[in-house]
């Protein structure tokens, strides 16, 4: 199959899974074509049936902001007439949605037919989705698309709730490279960052108010008022000096060090004891599963998919949001010496539930299917 591509290309969860998914399918024998502004950073590695085409957004004085969705638009239509593509599929609603219906028709009109599945991750929906100058253009590129995913089924339900859709969404999880994230040895970096073998706590986020980190901050402070303990903050955003100034005010900044961004966030996980996740919204939480694949449990919140991935008294612990006192009282019970070994083992079995051999067959079924749908629409 000859597949195109169209994310955002980011350390977003949408662009790491739309990455980790082509890989997966040019190593299953599929030709995977990413279209997008710039190489996605997961895009690591060369692979034959691997391709990049960069969408180039010409500026005129014209024109206040850049029209991406046109050249995009345009790009796409390019590299399917060209490369004979299958399917489109586009991560994300805004704008990829969108332009890949403004090309599947421009397609049309050129005696070619192009299905295109779109796959919907959280903030597409939950968030910029629900600005009323967008609705219109999300609801109906949803329902144009010949295939719809969502990554949970609360994101599915979520998008029924607030949206005129009247197209069957199909759930397909997020899913994990089990060679990849797994426990590694790294004793040397535990001994460096936790001397007097102190538990290791980890969040890894974009610092953004939706994510909570004040909260990990003083869930952290709680669980050090009773056990020795480090915390390992990857990411960065618009919160992270405020976090810093947080740290201190909590006269904890000696026992917390700020990573920034990392390439290789596995080789972090594997030292940890504990992942926290307090955020306000998760569709899936994909950097929940990675933890747990590196033999992490996770205290986090119920909110949105994180429970369809962390079993609560299994994986992990679940909490109200913003109950930081419940999830102090979590994170002590899990670090507790007689109950981490049996977390630690059934966050990786609960990971591998999500390999990718699980989960890229149900996207190969999907643009089957969205192949077969487009065809009836011309019949």
């Amino acid at each position: 199959m000859n597949i195109g591509i169209v994310c955002y290309p980011t350390f977003g969860g949408s662009g790491v899974v739309a990455t980790e998914l082509g890989k997966a399918l040019a190593q299953r024998g599929h030709r995977v074509h990413f279209i997008t502004y710039s190489q996605p950073v997961r895009l690591d590695f060369f692979n034959e049936n691997l391709f990049y085409h960069e969408v180039y957004v010409p500026t005129y004085p014209l024109f206040q902001f850049p029209p991406y969705e046109s050249a995009l638009a345009s790009k796409m239509v390019d590299i399917v007439q060209n490369e004979k593509l299958d399917v489109l599929h586009v991560h994300y609603a805004i704008p990829h949605a969108s332009a890949a219906y403004l090309a599947k028709q421009i397609l049309r009109s050129r005696g070619i037919i192009t299905p295109v599945v779109t796959t919907l991750h959280g903030t597409d929906i939950t968030l910029v989705g629900k600005d009323a100058s967008y609705e219109p253009v999300v609801t109906f590129s949803i329902n144009q698309s010949d295939g719809v995913t969502s990554v949970s089924a609360d994101l599915r339900r979520e998008t029924y709730e607030y949206f005129p859709v009247d197209h069957k969404i199909e759930v397909i999880p997020n899913f994990i490279d089990l060679h990849r994230f797994k426990k590694q040895n790294k004793s040397h970096f535990r001994t460096a960052i936790a001397p007097e073998d102190e538990k290791i706590l980890i969040h890894t986020s974009n610092f953004r108010s939706v994510k909570r980190v004040e909260d990990v901050l003083r869930i952290f402070s709680g669980v050090r008022q009773h056990i020795p303990a480090k915390l390992l903050l990857v990411g960065d955003g618009p919160d992270r000096s405020r976090m810093e100034k947080l740290a201190r005010d909590l006269d904890c900044q000696r026992d917390v060090r700020f990573l920034g961004k990392l390439e290789a966030v596995e080789e972090v996980l594997s030292v940890g004891d504990l992942f926290l996740m307090p955020s306000e919204n998760e569709s899936f939480g994909l950097a929940a599963l990675e933890a747990m694949a590196c033999e992490m449990p996770v205290v986090s919140t119920n909110a949105g998919g994180i429970p369809e991935l962390n079993v609560h008294n299994v994986t992990g612990m679940l909490s109200n949001i913003g109950d930081v006192d419940d999830m102090v009282k979590n994170a002590l019970y899990v670090l507790d010496d007689a109950n981490l070994p049996r977390f630690k083992a059934a966050a990786r079995a609960r990971a591998e539930e999500f390999a990718v051999a699980n989960i890229v067959p149900l996207y190969e079924d999907c643009y089957e299917r969205a192949m077969h749908a487009a065809l009836l629409q011309t019949s």
